[in-house]
């Protein structure tokens, strides 16, 4: 029986365009890219040049500050492209796939009988090691550290995010695997966080794991917010995480021996037509789903409306992505403002009257509603963030650069994701994710 945890601070978003549970086929992307500036500090190194032949498994490029630590091909094909931008810094390694999927092979092997050593070294030789994160800092873990605990959350509670639990069915066997591979890596457990209002039948039989039920709006699902409620980061701490489909995938590597990285993604929100479920590897080019954006001008996000990232349609799934959203521009001005009273839009304040209808579903638009303002005490961060922390103070700290307050303050526990809600209730329109990643780079830079 898992362990039951209420939080009643935070706030659902409830947005037009959720994904009907049917995973449809789509075209298979011509192009794919993997792109290292989504990784926290990574300086690259490239193991490839234009015009060599890859399979899906093969080595791209590797980390100067971690030279063992590989980011392979995620399909078969020809490298065609490197992308680099100012000083020649790598942005995009891209590969035309060949139609047919040809794999490096790993070999097949049970985690208990490899031991730590063993299951780490075939991580970072088929590229899976990049996929594990380490708090704080959420940055590519570290391969010399055995961490404190491993996290994962079983569910996503951002806005018209995946069902994880249907996104997985079929893979038990894959995911258990998985996570007997995590555990050969800390000598503390592997926790597993599950929603306690939704369908968990895909993880019921999971062992080697403990499991946790949360029950509370988002961000319930981050696991950041789990961990702080499970066993938080204190100074000197080390913990890992790593995103549940990407668990399936580590445990497919022991079981077959290969890197897949494939994964079930969610394409949503109001301005695609007929939201699905479909099948997309790590890095594919998403002009396939061009037919699906409806007409207009459209903000396409690989990820969800809160953390995501602004993408075009010819850009790539993110390398962390199980979703895909479209929403309106908020580029077009309002007329008086302010002045005069607007439709309902989902809100935490009392103005707009969306509470008072707490189940409507809104289709929103990328407007900020007002400019820059003067940094305040509003209390609103403290509404939607369930964690034992001051988060405006902590912004304010980083503003000023203080790295005593900072860690006072509870930095380590927290990455921009867990401060997002933070940023969409803030009436001083504050860019609460950019100042939090500028003050978690420079404590790390500090030491």
């Amino acid at each position: 029986m898992a362990n039951q945890i209420r939080l009643k601070k935070g706030y659902d978003i409830k947005l037009v365009g959720e994904a009907t549970k049917e995973i449809v086929s789509t075209e298979a992307p011509k192009t794919y890219a993997i792109q290292p500036h989504e990784i926290r500090g990574l300086v690259p190194k490239l193991h490839v040049e234009v015009g060599d032949e890859v399979k899906c498994g093969s080595p791209l490029y590797f980390s100067k500050t971690q030279p063992d630590v590989f980011f392979t091909s995620p399909v078969s094909g020809e490298v065609v492209e490197i992308i680099r931008g100012e000083k020649r810094r790598i942005l995009e390694v891209r590969i035309l796939a060949d139609g047919k999927i040809s794999y490096e092979n790993f070999g097949a092997a049970e985690p208990a009988s490899l031991g730590r050593d063993g299951v780490k070294e075939k991580m970072l030789k088929s590229g899976l090691w990049a996929l594990l994160r380490q708090r704080p800092y959420n940055r590519v873990a570290e391969t010399n550290v055995v961490p404190k605990n491993i996290f994962i959350s079983g569910f996503d509670s951002a806005p018209l995010a995946p069902d994880l639990n249907f996104a997985l069915k079929g893979k038990e066997s894959y995911l258990q695997k998985g996570i007997d591979a995590l555990a050969t890596l800390t000598d503390g457990e592997v926790f597993l966080g599950l929603s306690s209002k939704a369908d968990n039948s895909t993880f019921a039989s999971l062992k080697n794991v403990t499991m946790n039920a949360f029950n509370g709006p988002h961000p319930a699902g981050n696991v950041g917010i789990q961990i702080h409620h499970i066993s938080p980061i204190n100074k000197g701490d080390m913990v890992w995480t790593m995103n549940i489909q990407d668990v399936a995938i580590l445990g497919k590597l022991f079981t077959e021996g290969i890197y897949d990285p494939e994964r079930v993604v969610a394409i949503t929100g109001s301005e695609i037509e007929n939201p699905i479920y479909t099948k997309m590897r790590v890095g594919a080019c998403l002009n396939t789903l061009s037919s699906k954006v409806k007409a207009g001008n459209v903000r396409i996000i690989s990820g969800n409306v809160l953390f995501g990232s602004k993408v075009d349609i010819n850009s790539y799934l993110g390398f962390f992505d199980q979703q895909i959203t479209a929403i309106p521009e908020g580029d077009e001005p309002e007329f008086m403002g302010w002045l005069v009273p607007s439709d309902a839009r989902p809100s935490i304040s009392k103005t707009f009257l969306s509470y008072l209808t707490p189940n409507k579903k809104y289709r929103v638009d990328t407007g900020m509603h007002g400019e820059n303002r003067a940094f305040v005490v509003t209390n609103e961060y403290e509404q939607v963030l369930p964690m034992d922390i001051y988060p405006v103070q902590l912004l304010k700290a980083i503003l000023a650069g203080d790295l005593e307050a900072m860690e006072a303050l509870g930095i380590f526990e927290v990455v921009e994701e867990d401060l997002s809600l933070c940023e969409f209730v803030c009436t001083s329109k504050q860019p609460v994710q950019q100042i939090l990643s500028d003050g978690l780079t420079l404590i790390e830079k500090e030491g």
